[in-house]
């Protein structure tokens, strides 16, 4: 045993009888041949090329999701990270985004306190008056306007929080917060590899163009617990899931949110979360509060509202001879005359088709990227949108957050209908506040307006769910296997960022 060690000394380079290892080794890496023989470089292999505990210190070398840093020039100084507290050291497009948004929202604020657009009656009235009633332990069921979930109390009781500024300024706060919070995460979520800033850019730009509206209705609040539900599918579905949950109990539309998680696993969880989320929350609201499902008798009742899809078709109606008129009926201003009920029905049988053809993408879909939760969020809510008997203003508030949402991703097919939502908002302020009540006295103008609004949006919807589609079906291969080649490559990419591509 002893003379076996001895020759695997003499040719492993053992410290008495150094091999060619060992001489390499005792030479720092220089020399592969004899000790007195000339000096030459020896390659650098790639176990020797990854950092080791040395490299720990260089930039980059700690950072999740970075690849492996390269030692740098001795002395080099790392660059300086952006910190939310240090303005002078954000890039300059950051820079610029924050200070539109503070101007921005001054203006908005300024719309609401001087009321000069319109008043907030919703917030004063309704909402505070909900409040009241919540706080003596009810929900409003008498209250035809009252058509809301359970966990909607919880934004009507929110600003009790900052009782010493009074209900309308505490819920301007709570807005401005929710803002704030979906600017924040659009920006965080655009700074990813592959992401992009121009969803939080769409935000800034986008909500300002309703002038003081977003800050008046709950709708924001709503907006950012599905803007939080979405970005958080990628790396924790079960917790997406959960706050899709909350705001399905506020709102409902939330729970789409959840539609296009990719299957397996990650669709297990979200909607185990979301039905467990949404139990919970509804029976703490039924304990605590009398009549927590009231709300669900009043659905049915109501008729079309005249900024509706199928309002339009009645518009046009009207300017043309038809003999209905307008009454405000549940909290909206809806036609009544003949062929309503007819319009109404064909509405609640598009809803069901809409429902039908997002099953069937799910089934027929196959490739998932890190863009096909949020592609499949915004063209769902879309249809819902477009096929519903009543199309508020502050609808276009969801639209514009989710697709912000669609655009941190670089490769979302949602691109040119983000440009449709734009105009459409933009319409939408002409129709609410500015040409509302010409519109419902038969104004013709006034009515082309939210007639341009609609077509806008159902192009946005239909565009969608065709750029959603395509994105989700195989692609075809190319001559040599060049398409396949390319398929795999996509799918690599998007396992990458996080989302999995199923063949």
């Amino acid at each position: 045993m002893a003379e076996t060690r001895a020759a695997v000394g003499r040719q492993d380079g053992g410290p008495d009888h150094p091999g060619p290892a060992g001489a390499a080794a005792a030479d720092g890496g220089r020399s592969g041949g004899s000790p007195t023989g000339p000096r030459t470089p020896a390659p650098r292999t790639a176990a020797a090329a990854r950092p080791g505990p040395a490299d720990a210190g260089t930039p980059g070398a700690d950072t999740p999701g970075a690849g492996p840093a390269l030692p740098g020039p001795a002395g080099a100084v790392p660059p300086a990270r952006a910190r939310w507290y240090r303005p002078d050291r954000w890039p300059h497009d950051v820079a610029g985004l924050a200070g539109y948004w503070a101007s921005s929202r001054l203006v908005m604020l300024g719309l609401v306190a001087t009321g000069r657009v319109q008043q907030p009656v919703e917030v004063v009235d309704l909402y505070h008056r909900w409040y009241e009633g919540l706080l003596a332990g009810h929900f409003p069921v008498g209250d035809v306007s009252w058509q809301y979930p359970p966990g909607a109390a919880l934004v009507m009781l929110g600003p009790g929080l900052l009782a010493p500024l009074g209900y309308l300024a505490g819920f301007v706060a709570l807005s401005l917060a929710a803002d704030a919070a979906v600017q924040g995460a659009l920006l965080r979520a655009g700074r990813r590899p592959g992401r992009s800033r121009a969803g939080a850019w769409l935000w800034a730009l986008g909500l300002p163009l309703l002038l003081d509206l977003p800050y008046i209705r709950y709708d924001v609040q709503v907006t950012a617990v599905a803007v939080a539900a979405l970005l958080a599918q990628r790396r924790r579905p079960g917790l997406g899931g959960a706050l899709a949950g909350v705001g399905a109990m506020v709102k409902v539309w939330p729970a789409l949110t959840v539609l296009g998680t990719p299957r397996g696993r990650s669709t297990r969880d979200a909607w185990l979360a979301l039905l467990a989320s949404a139990a919970v929350l509804a029976a703490v609201a039924a304990v605590a509060f009398r009549g927590a499902f009231g709300f669900l008798t009043a659905q049915h009742r109501r008729g079309v509202e005249i900024e509706s899809l199928g309002g339009s078709a009645l518009q046009a109606a009207r300017l043309l001879g038809w003999p209905g008129r307008v009454h405000t009926r549940y909290g909206s201003v809806e036609f009544q005359g003949p062929y309503v009920s007819l319009v109404a029905g064909v509405s609640l049988a598009l809803t069901c088709a809409a429902f039908g053809w997002l099953l069937l993408w799910r089934l027929r879909a196959r490739r998932w990227t890190a863009a096909t939760p949020y592609d499949a969020a915004l063209a769902a809510v879309l249809l819902f949108t477009v096929t519903s008997r009543v199309v508020s203003p502050q609808y276009l508030v969801w639209l514009v957050g989710l697709a912000a949402v669609c655009l941190t991703v670089r490769g979302t097919s949602q691109r040119p209908v983000a440009g449709l939502l734009l105009l459409a908002t933009a319409a939408t302020t002409l129709d609410y506040p500015l040409y509302f009540w010409r519109m419902t006295e038969g104004d013709g103008p006034a009515a082309g307006v939210v007639v341009v609004r609609n077509a806008l949006l159902l192009a946005a919807a239909l565009l969608s769910c065709v750029r959603l589609w395509r994105a989700s079906r195989p692609r075809e291969a190319g001559v040599g296997g060049a398409g396949a080649a390319a398929g795999a490559g996509v799918a690599g990419a998007a396992a990458g960022a996080g989302g999995p591509a199923e063949a």
